[in-house]
Parts: C-alpha cells; structure tokens; sequence
C-alpha cells in the first residue's frame, strides 16, 4: 500500500511539471525519460499542494536538540547509496544527481562502484574521487526552488553562523559521526537528502524517530566507504550526530575531495607555502632536527 502511494505522489509530481510547460525547456534532461526522472527528483514542488503545510516555528532560538549541542540519535536503521545508483523500487530517485548537485556523478568523478571487488582502500580502483567518499544523505533539505526554506533559520543550530546568501544550504558537505555496531566510529559529510524525504527537519534536529518507509524506516544512507569502515549489512542500525570540523580526527575520511575540509585547508598551506618560497627574501638555512611522527597523508587533487 505504501509503494502505491508512493507511486501515485511521484506520478502526480511528473504530471505536475509537464503541466508547467516551461519547466522542460529549464530542464538539464533532453529525452522525456530523463525528463520523468528529473521530475521526481523535484517533486517537492508537487508534494506541497498534497501533503499538509508544515507549522514554521517563530521562535528566534534553534529548534530543541534535547538534551546537548549534538546529541547521538541511536538505534537509526541504516542503509547504502551510492553516487550513480540507478533508480529502483526502494530508491525511486537515481543517484546521478543529489538534491544539491544535478551532476554530482561528474562532480564526483565517476560511478562509486559499491561492489567489494572493485574497491581498495575506501574507493573504487578506477578512479580517484574528487570529492570525499566518506558521505551520507539525510532527509531534510533546506533549499527548495532556489531558495532558503522559512524554517531553516530557526530549526539548524548551525544557521547564524554558516548562512551566506538565500538559496546557499548551509547543510551540504556538514560533517557527521557515525558509530557501528562493531564499535568503531566515522567520519562524514552530509552531500545529499533522504531516505526518501527531505522535510523531516523534526527528526533531524529534534526528537523525533524517522518516519516509516520502505527500507525498514530508514533515517540515514551512508556510501559504500562509511559501509566498509564500519562493516554494515545492507540495511544495518548505527548511531549518529553531527559534530563541528575541529572535533574530526584524521582517518581515511581526511584524504579525498575539493569539498573535503582537511584537504581544503591542505591546499592553502601548499598555496602559502609556495607563495612564501617565490618571494625574494633570502633562503633560510635548514637545519636537520628530529621529527615525530608522521601525519597522515592527504590527497590533494
């Protein structure tokens, strides 16, 4: 009965965008099936004359976190995506976009093969990824049309300090911990929406449990890398928060990616380093001085 109703919203939501008229010719899909799948993955639009509008708090304090700064949501049944999934009964949005980067699978780099055989080291043998394969999808997006949603400002603790411009999320890349049933803890960054919503700003913020859906009530996807590093089944359970940069300890989250913080701030010590060594001050001497340990390297492309 739910995957009728689901099928019925998004067969809506595509009669709905081809109603528009205008809205084929801003699309970045050129045949009517891409067309269809471009729709779904807007379908929000849609949705809004459907479902019941949501109540946007007033008040200027960020939405109740219960009980801390970013408090551990545990017990969150857990499942896999993967930059370039295909779509299917239990995803209906392909994976080649994200809810902010219609062309992630090229921003990615390339298709992140989740098959075992055909990774080494967290990512696939193929290519190098351009952006951090350590990433997940929540379902709450904060954009909508280009513009910011009403209750953004007052739901995400973070808001004051990250907003740039309207339209600009302020969740994309945001980093999260998340900790396996095999005891060990990663590191990750937020660079889609869902499982399957991306309006449960209650669940993500606040108090309340994922909504019921067709993965189990899934309320967080992880990519194969996050899988792999805590060796979750395909529907598994993991704890999880948000965390700030600086509570990020390096691992194997900390080598890849333009929107990978660690190599961000890599690059700009390179970019100072060489800017300062072009100068025409003098050379110093160097002088062989005992060193510790060696940090972990970071792959800067």
């Amino acid at each position: 009965m739910k995957a009728a109703h689901l099928s019925l919203m998004i067969g809506i939501a595509t009669l709905g965008f081809f109603a528009a008229g205008s809205v084929f010719g801003e699309s970045p899909y050129q045949s009517s099936s891409d067309f269809s799948k471009y729709a779904e993955k807007l379908r929000e639009s849609a949705l809004l004359h459907l479902e019941p509008q949501v109540v946007v708090p007033t008040t200027s304090r960020p939405f109740s976190l219960g009980g801390g700064m970013y408090p551990w949501k545990r017990n969150i049944v857990t499942t896999i995506f993967w930059v370039g999934e295909s779509a299917s009964a239990r995803n209906p949005v392909h994976n080649r976009s994200s809810s902010w980067d219609l062309n992630w699978e090229t921003s990615y780099g390339g298709f992140d093969d989740p098959d075992s055989s055909h990774r080494r080291n967290y990512v696939p043998v193929n290519f190098t990824p351009r952006q951090n394969p350590f990433y997940c999808a929540l379902p709450y997006n904060d954009v909508t049309h280009g513009s910011t949603k009403p209750e953004a400002r007052f739901v995400i603790p973070w808001f004051k300090n990250a907003f740039v411009r309207e339209g600009q999320s302020v969740c994309h890349d945001r980093w999260i911990s998340i900790r396996g049933r095999n005891g060990r803890t990663c590191y990750a960054q937020w660079s889609d929406c869902g499982p399957f919503r991306t309006d449960h700003y209650q669940y993500v913020f606040g108090n309340e449990l994922p909504k019921p859906n067709l993965n189990q009530g899934a309320g967080l996807d992880v990519s194969p890398a996050v899988r792999d590093y805590l060796n979750l089944a395909p529907i598994d359970v993991t704890d999880w928060k948000f965390v700030e940069f600086r509570e990020v300890p390096r691992g194997p989250w900390a080598q890849y990616g333009d929107n990978n913080t660690f190599v961000q701030l890599a690059r700009g010590s390179v970019e100072r380093v060489a800017s300062a060594t072009s100068s025409s001050a003098p050379t110093p001497t160097i002088t062989s001085t005992p060193r510790g340990p060696a940090e972990p390297k970071v792959i800067v492309k």
